[in-house]
Formats: structure tokens, C-alpha cells, sequence
């Protein structure tokens, strides 16, 4: 167990390397920590010394993520009058966490760490405000479950990934629907990529960049081009155990700067998996039952201590169930291209088998009613400067849309 000691986090009983077993590096969320002695530094795989901070710093990053848990005595929802999701909303928590995850990159940065000393920034209180346990709160479980109804959300029943990442792209478009004023300063672009209607019969989605920037286009309303976009793409990787040739490319992910984790866990207990060592997958859990708290987003002063853990645990990765989903976010147009050059990259090491793949266009074209609007903007994005990947045919585009450390 970690405890909070000091201006940042340290461990109590333990060498760096030890609690790890391991002196590989650690990967965070796209960010690389050196976990090797002073003296093995020359064989440490990380590419980019700046991103080589040790474990004390991987430590503080990971305290730093925002932990959403089960709660209790929060506003009733649904007819059985629901005061508390124990026991089946631990894949909602978990999708939270990770849409949380992109809120702090995007309003506070990924080098962003919560301080034990400083007054608490209020952009951040402003994210746990979006996630509280109430109506008011734009991405609570309650607006969740209204919104995943088509996807068979109810109180008292638990969830797959594909059900859930489609449930945020309907609340999202919900909220955007919804705004009359232009003002999305509390809503990001989410695209789900699926390669079939249910995304539960597995294959290799495929992400079309001319339909990231359609969707983008739609959701600023032609406002401007390109808008900050979380990806969701939900796989299935097994029947039942992710099967081992797929592990490498999972564990690369998490080397992509635009890198937001996993939803997976193990069966019927869903996580958020944000790192990995080895073979090793570093996760925050949402099983811990806690008392609901009324967080104002103006309110600079309220306690946030249960929204973060200080405890790091691991599981093996290959124990992950298969139905999981993994989530990217790109902050601006070269954020994208560098993503899908990764990708790229990613899919040319797969050896046949790649999680996902990517084309730049369809070859033939959408139907006049649904460019409308479009044809004159994002019709005409400039997909020059993503060179290399495939130009795919129109079927190959995505459809419309408790362990510790010892």
C-alpha cells in the first residue's frame, strides 16, 4: 500500500523495484517510467529520456487519476428506487474513469498532478462536478443509464464494453443535440469504431479517417473542422481469455501518447486498466463501496481524497476478459495523424492479426443526403499529411454510427 507522505507520493516498506518484481519499464497512460537501477539505465527501453521520471514519479501520476467507485445514498433512479449501484455498476465506474481521464488531458494536461499542498485547481473539481451522483452532473450514472436504454442499461444489471461505449456516444450526442447556445466547453466528440452492427462477433474494426472528420464537423455543427475527439473501440479478443498472440499489441497501446487505457477486467468485474509492466496490467478498481458526495463545481474546498486511490494494484494481463474496449484521445488534427501513424505501425507488426485497422477515405462515396451540409468543409479535409495508410472500400469503414501490490 501506498500512503500520501511529504510534497509527493512515496511507499512505505518497499524498494522501487521490488514491489514490481521487475525492473522493466513502466507504461502510464502513455507515458514511459524508468523503473531500473541507476546502473541498468543504459538497457532501458524507454525511446525518450524525458518521459524516464522513475517509480516514485510513476507512483504520483497514478494517485493523480481520477478513481470513480461504487456510492451509496445517492438520488433515487429507475422504479426499484436504486440509492446505490453495489454490485452492477462497475462498468459504468469504469467507463467514467476514462472519459474522466480525457476531461484532465484536455482541460489540464497530461502532466497535470494533483498536489497535496496547493489549493485544488478549480477546472479539476469542475471535471468530478461532470461525474457526480445526480442528474445534474452531465456524465453520472443516472444521465448513463437514461441514455443507454437502447443498449439494455438498466439498474441492477450489469453491461459489456460495446453496450457501453455506444451508451456514451448517445449521451453525447444527447447533450450536443441539446445545446442551443454553441457552447460544448463540458463535451468532447466520441466515435465509437465497430466493425459490425453489435460489436460482439469480433474481428478487426476499421477506424476511416474521412469519417472522424464527418462526425467532427457534425458535432461542432460546421463551427470548425477539427474538435478534440475520445475514440472508443470495443473488441472482442477470445472466446472467453484474450488470446496471447493479441497481448503485445494490447500492451503497445499503452505506449501511444493519446493512450486512455482499457476498460476491461475480469469476468463480470469490470475495471479501468491504465498501465502495464511486463506482463503486467496496472488498474483502478471500482468495487470500493463509498458515500455519495455533493461536489459544486465552484466549490474549491470540498474533500476529493475518496476520488483517488493510494493503493496500486495489478493483475496479470493475460487474466483480462476478452470483451473489453480500449480508448484513445487526440487533442487536435496533428494529434490524429500521429495516432494513426502509430496505428499504422501498430497493424504492420500484427503479423495478420492487428486489434484495429485504418484507411484514409471510402472509395465510393456517401449518399448526397447525407453530405448536405458537409460537402463544401469536411468533404474537402486535407488527408495528405497521414501518408501510408490504405484508402478502403465502403465496407471497410466503421458502420454508422481485490489484488495489490505484496
Amino acid at each position: 500500500m501506498f500512503m500520501n507522505g511529504g510534497s509527493m507520493r512515496r511507499m512505505l516498506g518497499f524498494s522501487r523495484t521490488g514491489i514490481t518484481g521487475s525492473k522493466s519499464d513502466i507504461w502510464l497512460l502513455g507515458v514511459c517510467y524508468r523503473v531500473a537501477q541507476d546502473e541498468d539505465d543504459n538497457n532501458a527501453s524507454c525511446s525518450d529520456p524525458t518521459q524516464s521520471e522513475g517509480f516514485a514519479a510513476f507512483v504520483d501520476d497514478f494517485m493523480s487519476r481520477i478513481l470513480i467507485t461504487y456510492r451509496k445514498g445517492f438520488l433515487p433512479i429507475g422504479d426499484l428506487k436504486y440509492t446505490s449501484d453495489v454490485s452492477w455498476g462497475c462498468m459504468l465506474r469504469s467507463s467514467q474513469m476514462l472519459v474522466a481521464q480525457a476531461f484532465l488531458i484536455d482541460k489540464l494536461g497530461r502532466s497535470w498532478r494533483k498536489s497535496l499542498h496547493k489549493p485544488l485547481d478549480q477546472s479539476y473539481i469542475a471535471i468530478l462536478h461532470l461525474f457526480g451522483d445526480s442528474e445534474d452532473s452531465p456524465y453520472s450514472i443516472h444521465n448513463l443509464l437514461q441514455a443507454g436504454k437502447a443498449y439494455g442499461l438498466a439498474p441492477g444489471s450489469w453491461v459489456g464494453p460495446y453496450a457501453m461505449c455506444r451508451t456514451w456516444e448517445s449521451l453525447v450526442r444527447g447533450k450536443r443535440d441539446g445545446t442551443e447556445n454553441g457552447d460544448f466547453s463540458n463535451m468532447m466528440a466520441i466515435h465509437v469504431v465497430s466493425g459490425d452492427e453489435d460489436g460482439e462477433r469480433g474481428g478487426a474494426p476499421v477506424l476511416c479517417v474521412e469519417d472522424i472528420s464527418r462526425h467532427l464537423f457534425e458535432f461542432s455543427r460546421g463551427q470548425v473542422d477539427w474538435t478534440p475527439i475520445l475514440l472508443l473501440i470495443p473488441l472482442v479478443l477470445g472466446p472467453d481469455k484474450i488470446n496471447p498472440r493479441y497481448l503485445p499489441l494490447l500492451s503497445a497501446t499503452f505506449t501511444f501518447p493519446q493512450s486512455l487505457g482499457l476498460l476491461g477486467g475480469r469476468p463480470g468485474a469490470s475495471t479501468y486498466i491504465v498501465g502495464v509492466q511486463d506482463e503486467k496490467a496496472f488498474y483502478l478498481d471500482p468495487h470500493e463501496v463509498q458515500q455519495v458526495i455533493n461536489i459544486k463545481p465552484d466549490n474549491v474546498d470540498v474533500d476529493t481524497s475518496s476520488y483517488h486511490c493510494n493503493v496500486v494494484r495489478h493483475m496479470p494481463l493475460d487474466s483480462v476478459d476478452s470483451s473489453l474496449a480500449i480508448g484513445f484521445y487526440c487533442r487536435d488534427k496533428n494529434d490524429f495523424d500521429d495516432f494513426c501513424l502509430r496505428t499504422s505501425d501498430l497493424v504492420s507488426q500484427s503479423n495478420g492479426a492487428p486489434l484495429f485497422t485504418i484507411t484514409k477515405t471510402r472509395s465510393s462515396p456517401k449518399p448526397a443526403s447525407h453530405h448536405g451540409m458537409l460537402q463544401d468543409n469536411a468533404g474537402s479535409q486535407d488527408y495528405a499529411s497521414i501518408d501510408g495508410l490504405p484508402t478502403g472500400d465502403s465496407e471497410s469503414c466503421a458502420q454508422d454510427d481485490d489484488w495489490q501490490f505484496l
